[in-house]
């Protein structure tokens, strides 16, 4: 315990003496090593702690703009790595008489129930931090390299969530004969016989007489978009209102919904072949915009373990010579098992 003790009182001293110099104009290198042993003096005591709580908060902010499955599968925390899906039917969107006379039963109703299990998937990753760049960087004031590994680090969890998202959503073996619609030829949203805002309406219609409500949210891969605000029955509604390009505010307003997104990210193999997350789809959905209550009826959720995507404590890799931090993301996707989604595969 003296030796550990020593070793951090010489650690803080040495931060010290580069901040005094520092102050006093002198210019400051360091050497790599030498940083490595005084913050590894200081973080030893680190040690006993299970997560880095400031880099967890870096990861569990990060946000993708490019990345929007979110909006399908709202992020609900759950306390175990398994359980079962809270699923809903009607009865969340049906009408009751809940009127009682003198003497008489009350009127019970239980919204959602325990449907097939789950089990969390882990993504598990660790952001390395090269001793060469601590040494560049120190010549750049302001550049926070853990957090930016981090972010780095996050931006592949999140599109792998995305990738499985998608696969969600845009899977026709997941909605009924009356909730999806496959386009071919001149129903096309690509050509100009094709019809989108007849096919909105139709799934707006399937998705209502099945659940009571109009999906809120219409999101479409970038191709299908592309196709829909360069069709020419589309066009012609705005043509004596504006000459700008039609945009997602506009569509959702024609269509009378509450949001449309783009699904923009693509994937790549490793032989540089890259395809859209979203394929050749377009989903509407009622879902749960802004909630975090997975007792609340929504098209989907992502089960995400309390406190992930989380950051466990940094250590120096002498092998590599450089800062490690280890990340977990346990998180699972899934159906809450009512119909209030409608698939339209192949618009472009």
């Amino acid at each position: 315990m003296k030796i550990l003790n020593f070793k951090n009182g010489l650690a803080i001293a040495f931060l010290l003496m580069l901040a005094v110099a520092s102050h006093f104009g002198y210019a400051v290198h360091a050497h790599p090593e030498m940083m490595a042993i005084g913050f590894a003096g200081i973080m030893s005591n680190a040690g006993v702690r299970v997560i880095d709580p400031i880099l967890s908060n870096v990861a569990q902010g990060y946000k993708n703009a490019e990345f929007v499955g979110g909006v399908l599968f709202p992020r609900v925390p759950v306390f175990a790595s398994g359980g079962q899906i809270i699923e809903f039917g009607k009865e969340a969107f049906m009408s009751y008489n809940l009127r009682r006379t003198p003497g008489g039963a009350t009127k019970r109703i239980q919204f959602g129930y325990l449907g097939k299990p789950f089990a969390l998937v882990q993504d598990s990753f660790e952001a390395q931090v090269p001793r060469e760049w601590l040494r560049d960087a120190a010549a750049v004031p302001g550049i926070d390299l853990g957090t930016r590994a981090i972010g780095l680090g996050m931006k592949v969890a999140t599109k792998s969530l995305e990738i499985d998202q998608a696969g969600i959503a845009t899977n026709a073996a997941n909605f009924d004969a009356n909730h999806k619609l496959a386009l071919a030829g001149a129903t096309k949203w690509s050509v100009d016989t094709g019809t989108p805002s007849n096919d909105i309406d139709t799934a707006r219609e399937a998705v209502r007489s099945s659940v009571g409500v109009y999906p809120n949210v219409v999101l479409m891969s970038a191709v299908a978009f592309n196709a829909a605000r360069n069709n020419a029955n589309v066009k012609s509604r705005f043509q004596y209102t504006t000459h700008d390009a039609i945009t997602e505010d506009m569509l959702a307003n024609l269509w009378n919904v509450e949001k449309v997104i783009v699904g923009k990210g693509i994937t790549m193999t490793d032989q540089g072949v890259s395809s859209d997350i979203w394929g050749n789809n377009v989903v509407l959905a009622y879902t749960n915009l802004g909630s975090t209550n997975a007792e609340e009826p929504s098209f989907g959720y992502t089960y995400t373990m309390e406190g992930n995507p989380l950051v466990e404590p940094t250590y120096w890799d002498p092998a590599t010579k450089s800062w490690v931090y280890p990340v977990n993301y346990e998180r699972l996707p899934v159906l809450s098992g009512i119909t209030s989604g409608f698939l339209i595969q192949n618009p472009a």
